[in-house]
């Protein structure tokens, strides 16, 4: 039977508590539904909504794990084999303390981060530093991002914003490109991911790097999912095109793991970027305080030394018994310069210098 496509669906939350109950990992449901391990780690955290034919088989498989919980049968809800285990994930912030929240979430996020942001930069420096200033501006709105739906995914965000910067080639230090890859592949993949347009390289990156599905993807990138899809199959259509053994999503997922895990990308502890993001925002506080107490001493002599009584202006000159009023230079009469010339031809030819001669 088929089933409209506003299928009821019980709230994300309890998607998760149903899967869990039959001890079913994500990757396991993914098969089962035909979807990503990470799409269907956004419907369990709610930052996406299954549609269409998706929804009507996730639904389907919501409705048969609870129907085996409430049967005391002997009926089981077969497993998928998981061919690739899931990786843990991240911990709940409400459960733990700020400091104890952020380390985990950076011990979560932070490696793979690095590496992502390295083929977007294609240099380790820049990849390094892009998610340090990610996690510190984090801690800086720590509770803004603990409450966030999906603290990775801003995280992420803005690690990779911050590492496509434009301003970045006007640095001294990054005028210069990095020692490239070892091996001739790697180095010749990453050739043509910065060939791309950076649009274009962070699109392909999230999905056939990372494992977005398309919507989180163009949600990510702030554009449409239409945009999101042209782009991936022009930066996919690139890529084959100077290197057709990649022309298989599936071969390529699998390089730029391998490219990206090839590096010895290490990112720093955790103590050091909450440490940097504490002085950082206390550099600004001062420099705002005085920049503010600077504002008002100049707005207090300002107010000290401006007169406090109307002076009317100096009036123009006057004649005075027959005395004319001095006025300023101007422009010389006809006979003035005359007069002007002849004085000047005088100088420049009067008599001659007297010399004393010797007897």
């Amino acid at each position: 039977m088929t089933q409209s496509p506003s299928t009821p669906l019980p709230p994300p939350k309890e998607r998760r508590r149903l899967r869990e109950e039959q001890s079913l990992t994500q990757a396991q449901v993914a098969a089962r539904v035909g979807v990503t391990r990470e799409t269907v780690r956004a419907w369990e955290t709610g930052r996406t909504t299954p549609r269409g034919r998706k929804r009507e088989v996730y639904a389907k498989l919501l409705n048969e794990l609870t129907a085996h919980q409430q049967d005391t049968g002997t009926d089981e809800v077969t497993p998928v084999p998981d061919p690739h285990p899931e990786p843990p994930t991240a911990p709940s912030p409400a459960a733990l303390t700020p400091t104890q929240a952020f380390d985990a979430l950076y011990a979560f996020c932070a490696p793979a981060l690095v590496r992502q942001t390295y083929l977007l930069t294609g240099r380790r420096e820049l990849a390094r530093e892009s998610v340090e200033r990610a996690f510190q501006l984090a801690w800086q709105r720590w509770p803004e991002v603990a409450v966030d739906r999906d603290p990775a995914g801003w995280v992420r965000a803005t690690a990779h914003e911050y590492a496509l910067s434009p301003w970045h080639r006007f640095r001294p230090r990054y005028r210069h490109p990095e020692p490239p890859p070892a091996d001739a592949s790697d180095r010749a993949l990453m050739d043509v991911l910065l060939t791309l347009p950076p649009r274009h390289r962070r699109t392909l990156v999230l999905y056939d790097g990372v494992g977005l599905d398309l919507p989180d993807t163009a949600a990510e990138t702030e554009a449409t999912t239409p945009a999101a899809a042209n782009r991936l199959l022009h930066a996919r259509e690139t890529v084959a095109a100077r290197l057709p053994e990649l022309s298989d999503p599936a071969e390529l997922h699998r390089r730029l793991t391998e490219v990206a895990s090839a590096e010895r990308l290490r990112a720093a502890k955790p103590p050091t970027v909450r440490t940097g993001s504490e002085r950082r925002a206390s550099f600004w506080t001062r420099a705002a305080i005085a920049f503010t107490v600077a504002l008002i001493g100049t707005t207090a002599l300002t107010l000290r030394t401006a007169p406090t009584q109307y002076e009317p202006p100096v009036a123009p000159g006057t004649t005075i018994r027959g005395v004319p009023p001095r006025v300023a230079p101007g422009p010389l009469s006809e006979r003035e310069q005359k007069l002007r010339t002849k004085l000047r031809e005088e100088t420049t030819s009067g008599p001659e210098r007297l010399v004393p001669q010797s007897r």
